[in-house]
């Protein structure tokens, strides 16, 4: 599944964030990448311990925490502390797939990687290339959103990022863990509960609405794994 939410930050948050990003203290992105990813990556990245880098952690984890879409979508067990990372001057990132388990640096936890997000705090216009490239069956999806927003997609896809010509592309990057493992299921629920909720809100919980409403219940007891 690969989803756009919109507004995930508010302008207040996008505002303060940004704030603090333009002071941060930058340092080589291949800080956290694997040994596939270091051949390919090119770009700047926020140290993890950094004042900055905790504060905008919490802030983006609050505004996950509160997004009904994320959650239906992500099924969250368990989300990866937020990075932060910076394209400028011609930098990208080549065809990679994340890493399939992630230590967190703060729990030391593993967290396995299922869903990737891409949160990003500047706009097109700010900014010439960049487009985050995901390949799947049906071919390549370039995206390039408007600040605030993010996009959502199976860790398993081959992505890229274009190199960054004019400007800065400045964007927070996470991983999620879910309940339910499989992204075919994750999509199939997440149709179910857009399903529901259209229902609910046009004939209320009669007996359609409850049954259905049950068949998505049963589903992820079946499926989830916690």
């Amino acid at each position: 599944m690969l989803l756009h939410i919109p507004q995930v930050l508010n302008p207040e948050e996008l505002a303060h964030g940004r704030v603090l990003l333009d002071g941060a203290p930058w340092a080589d992105g291949c800080i956290t990448a694997g040994t596939q990813s270091a051949q390919a990556k090119r770009n700047l990245q926020l140290p993890q311990d950094t004042p900055a880098a905790r504060e905008l952690q919490a802030m983006v984890e609050a505004a996950l925490a509160r997004n009904a879409t994320f959650f239906s979508a992500a099924l969250p067990k368990q989300v990866f502390p937020p990075l932060f990372n910076c394209y400028q001057g011609g930098m990208d990132f080549g065809n990679h797939v994340d890493n399939a388990v992630r230590a967190d640096p703060f729990s030391g936890q593993w967290v396995r990687t299922d869903v990737s997000c891409t949160l990003f705090f500047t706009g097109p216009d700010e900014y010439d290339g960049g487009e985050l490239v995901i390949e799947d069956n049906y071919g390549e999806h370039r995206v390039k959103l408007p600040a605030g927003d993010m996009i959502l997609y199976p860790s398993t896809s081959l992505h890229r990022v274009e190199p960054v010509t004019r400007g800065a592309r400045v964007a927070s990057f996470f991983w999620t863990q879910s309940m339910v493992r499989d992204d075919a299921r994750r999509s199939l629920l997440f149709d179910m509960d857009r399903a529901i909720s259209s229902l609910r809100a046009r004939v209320g919980d009669g007996e359609e609405t409850v049954m259905l409403t049950a068949n998505y219940h049963n589903l992820l007891r079946m499926w989830t794994e916690l």
